[in-house]
């Protein structure tokens, strides 16, 4: 049996993984696919993906693209998730910080460098037309408890990440929620390391064709919206205003859409240049 290690955050946006999994799905391929959950998120993946300790990654579309530009020998195969992700703008509960102007020039927690929540502080910094160089500081928190950590003892004052991910810690108290950041573009993709792409292009087939069968159908999963309240703790009518808003792929990224990211990323001064789509992307 062909062993292949994938990674992903473990959110609800990864849900139909498990399902497929936990169906054995894949052993009746001959594929041994090994989920690994990335709490720290896309930069912790891309490095995953560079030391090869994983062969595919569910990732952020602004962060593999940077680190694909940046050296790394993977490409993407695949949007996964079509609608933006909407990231939650969040400060401590207790926290002085009413609206975004007020943390104009404040500490922003983010995973890492190169991760989903940096990038995305940029392009909350240019929307609210901040100063790119004086607006921004960090304090890198590596993972959601490290971001409830910083907020709560005041080494970072404001934190983005998926809004529907941190509502449980809206809803306790930890976290108030002064705003929202929509990426842009499509959120998640597949990358996949070229050499694995060489040398495993049915195994990847395969594994493509059983994943979107079911987020084709996701929806449809009868109680799913129970389901996924129960196994990450959300409020079921947020779950059900989440499944309104998402909606899967089950196609390569456009040229149109990867331009835009990098123009945006580009602008940001986040990529030293725009590279053409066939280095970012590998059609099956």
């Amino acid at each position: 049996m062909k062993k292949v290690n994938i990674g992903g955050v473990p959110e609800h946006f990864n849900l139909a993984w498990y399902l497929t999994l936990k169906n054995g799905e894949y052993k009746d391929k001959g594929i041994n696919l090994r989920w690994h959950d990335y709490y720290g998120g896309t930069g912790v993946m891309c490095k995953a993906l560079r030391e090869k300790k994983i062969d595919i990654a569910v990732i952020l579309t602004e962060g593999i693209v940077k680190d694909i530009i940046d050296g790394n020998p993977s490409k993407i195969v695949q949007t996964f998730v079509q609608t933006p992700l909407i990231w939650g703008i969040h400060v401590a509960n207790d926290s002085p910080y009413k609206t975004i102007e007020d943390i104009k020039g404040k500490k922003a927690a983010i995973s890492r460098y190169g991760s989903g929540s940096h990038l995305m502080a940029y392009i909350n910094a240019e929307n609210n037309t901040w100063d790119l160089k004086k607006d921004l500081d960090f304090e890198i928190i590596k993972n959601l408890d490290g971001a409830v950590e910083g907020l709560t003892n005041g080494t970072a004052d404001y934190f983005l990440w998926e809004k529907f991910t941190t509502k449980p810690l809206v809803d306790n108290g930890t976290f108030r929620r002064i705003g929202n950041c929509p990426s842009p573009w499509p959120c998640f993709v597949i990358a996949v390391r070229e050499d694995f792409i060489e040398s495993n292009k049915e195994d990847l087939q395969y594994i493509l064709d059983i994943i979107n069968n079911t987020t084709t159908e996701f929806k449809n999963i009868p109680s799913i919206d129970k389901t996924i309240a129960n196994r990450y703790e959300q409020q079921l009518d947020d779950v059900q205003e989440w499944l309104s808003l998402t909606e899967w792929s089950q196609k390569l990224i456009d040229k149109k859409t990867l331009n835009n990211v990098q123009k945006e990323l580009f602008a940001l001064n986040i990529i030293p240049k725009v590279v053409n789509y066939e280095k970012l992307v590998h059609k099956l």
